[in-house]
């Protein structure tokens, strides 16, 4: 494990929901980048498991120990065993259905990975019925109250970047993070795109950041078929660095945007990709907007996870950056990069259209007002408590 990362050690809110699972589950997957923090947290859910043991797949030495899995998980039944980056051996999981089985008891195993359940094919296969999944992102907003927020939007959440002496430090880190991922975890997946490829592909898309899809001019750019631009945009999305928001398909006599939007879901990741530094740079950057609104759609989808997400965006350009549906309720939610936000005649076009139960305007701004009787507006702090409270 790593003792270095416990003495910086920031609280997860993900904490208590792990242990619970493990509590009432045989199996947990924490899924999430790299880096995110994923084994730091696993230690700290070992803690509160005195009889655990802990094997990274990535080190040769843990890896041999499992050459006879079966055998293996016999003699240490009575642990729970945490598997740190599981997508090294999916032949595993055929294993760990076996025990998991003729054990029949919760918190067996708590498994880290570093790709979808859908690039882990055998573990959705293999475990159904047998273990719970999480995402762990990068730092949020509630987590990380006490740092200023256009710190933690310039350099993003991964813990590294974040939590680093200086911005120039930061970025560093950042762009070694990028080249890691595409010349080596990408390959290590068992896909075989060259990095410069994926690289300027990626670049692409923060350049194409909350804008609409448009598959076949991203295409020509690359000089590939669009067939392999969805491709390579379900594996940055199983890989958990982009996010697809797929447009709102409710009943209207509209004419509506099929296309999904893109976002780059951590922000440092998005500046490092765009040559962003510094909070200065990223004030005068045509993205500053765009950047804005996939940093506050990032901390409100994963704090909502049972809410459906998607935008509204008409042919004719009406819009909604946010619509939220659950149990037959509906929040809209435009975001502006101004402290004094407004609404533009299309998006109040699209309030009356969707008819939601309330619409909310969520800018850096320091307090709550009302914008209209029907439009509230909110920082950031303060959106995802009030939905929370309103819509329980």
């Amino acid at each position: 494990m790593y003792s270095s990362d416990m003495q910086g050690y920031r609280e997860r809110t993900l904490l208590s929901d792990v242990v619970k699972r493990l509590h009432n589950n045989p199996a947990v997957v924490l899924l999430g980048a790299r880096q995110v923090g994923k084994s730091t947290l696993a230690e700290m859910v070992m803690t509160q498991f005195p009889d655990s043991m802990y094997l990274d797949l990535e080190r040769l030495s843990d890896l041999n120990k499992l050459a006879d899995a079966e055998a293996f998980f016999q003699q240490f039944q009575d642990k729970m065993i945490c598997l740190d980056e599981i997508q090294r051996a999916p032949e595993l999981f055929s294993v760990l259905r076996s025990v998991i089985d003729r054990h029949r008891r919760n918190g067996q195993f708590l498994l880290l990975g570093s790709a979808s359940r859908e690039l882990i094919k055998q573990s959705s296969e293999s475990l159904a019925g047998r273990v719970s999944y999480l995402e762990v992102t990068p730092f949020m907003r509630r987590e990380t109250a006490d740092i200023d927020i256009n710190q933690l939007w310039l350099r993003g959440g991964y813990p590294r970047s974040l939590l680093n002496r200086d911005d120039e430090a930061s970025f560093q880190w950042r762009e070694d993070y990028i080249r890691t991922f595409l010349e080596r975890d990408i390959p290590q997946l068992g896909f075989q795109i060259p990095a410069n490829t994926l690289g300027r592909f990626w670049r692409m898309l923060a350049h194409c950041h909350g804008q609409i899809l448009n598959a076949s001019k991203l295409a020509d750019s690359m000089a590939v078929s669009g067939h392999t631009i969805r491709k390579y945009i379900d594996l940055l999305e199983q890989t958990f660095v982009v996010r697809a928001l797929q447009p709102w398909a409710g009943n209207t006599k509209k004419r509506l945007i099929k296309s999904p939007k893109v976002y780059i879901r951590d922000s440092g990741l998005l500046h490092a990709l765009l040559d962003i530094e510094a909070m200065d740079q990223l004030f005068a950057h045509p993205v500053y907007g765009a950047s804005f609104e996939g940093f506050v759609i990032e901390n409100m989808l994963t704090q909502l996870p049972r809410w459906q997400a998607s935008f509204y965006r008409t042919a004719s350009g009406t819009e909604i950056d946010l619509v939220l549906e659950r149990g037959g309720r509906m929040v809209a939610v435009e975001i502006k990069a101004s402290t004094s936000p407004k609404l533009s005649r299309g998006n109040r076009s699209a309030l009356e259209t969707l008819q939601p139960d309330h619409s909310y305007v969520v800018a850096p701004v320091d307090s709550v007002y009302p914008l209209s009787p029907d439009v509230s507006v909110m920082p950031l702090d303060s959106i995802v408590e009030h939905i929370k409270s309103e819509y329980p």
